[in-house]
């Protein structure tokens, strides 16, 4: 974890000029919320960033107290909003059963432990509180991860997590029939390196930066030119799977989990 924050860190600076699809995200999530009926007096946005969703929640919700969340410092002080808590998702430094809403956009993908996180989350929220999010699904840059494959079988693009599997950890941690839904979108590029200019941009290089400096030129070159099979109408494609997820903080544990796709 130490080694990803430290990459966002080094991404703050320029960070919203790379996050196109973060931004996006952030506004369908917002829309999303819009339909959903909550009045909340206390917020957490959880991996907050520089504040994209920060933003849409706090004009939705003027009134409610707004704590925006991230581990990596830097990308804090780019938040516009005026509470900000430099912290870890797995340990919250907010009391049980104080919070009524959390909200997430595009930081689930981070957390390589469900349990811990949604367990905190469980733990922090009120009796019926909410968690909406975001978060990447496995389909995420399959061109680049096929492209790699054909060159070797090292790990270069960070695995990400089905929403089935998802939702099944948050009704073990306590969460009421949680709703998921999922859509894909795909960005296109004059060229493969423009790609993976934006991914080192908005700190999701840490994998790819390793694993360049491991396979070394050749390799590289090697799935730069695989990559370009999927050139269609002179554009380079990066599909990324979107999960979508909300849920409502079940007391008795128990519940049964919807699915949409």
């Amino acid at each position: 974890m130490s080694r990803i924050r430290a990459s966002f860190n080094k991404a703050s600076s320029n960070y919203n000029e790379n996050a196109f699809l973060q931004n996006e995200i952030a506004t369908r999530l917002s829309e999303k919320l819009k339909v959903i009926s909550i009045n909340p007096e206390t917020i957490i946005d959880l991996g907050s960033g520089t504040g994209f969703i920060s933003d849409k929640t706090a004009n939705l919700f003027p009134d409610a107290a707004l704590f925006c969340v991230d581990f990596a410092q830097q990308l804090l002080m780019k938040n516009s909003q005026n509470v900000k808590v430099c912290a870890d998702a797995y340990q919250l430094p907010f009391r049980s059963n104080s919070v009524d809403f959390v909200i997430s956009n595009l930081m689930m993908q981070w957390c390589p432990d469900l349990k811990t996180l949604f367990d905190e989350c469980i733990r922090v929220l009120k009796p019926e509180g909410l968690i909406l999010f975001t978060t990447f699904g496995p389909e995420t840059l399959n061109e680049l991860k096929r492209s790699w494959s054909v060159v070797d079988n090292e790990v270069h693009v960070n695995d990400f997590t089905d929403m089935h599997d998802i939702g099944d950890q948050m009704i073990q941690s306590g969460f009421q029939s949680p709703i998921m839904e999922m859509e894909k979108l795909t960005l296109t590029y004059e060229k493969v390196l423009d790609l993976m200019h934006d991914l080192k941009g908005i700190g999701a290089q840490s994998v790819e930066n390793r694993s360049k400096s491991l396979t070394g030129k050749t390799k590289f070159k090697k799935m730069l030119e695989m990559y370009e099979s999927y050139r269609e109408n002179g554009k380079i494609p990066a599909t990324y799977e979107v999960i979508y997820g909300h849920a409502w903080k079940n007391n008795n544990k128990f519940g049964a989990i919807s699915l949409e796709n």
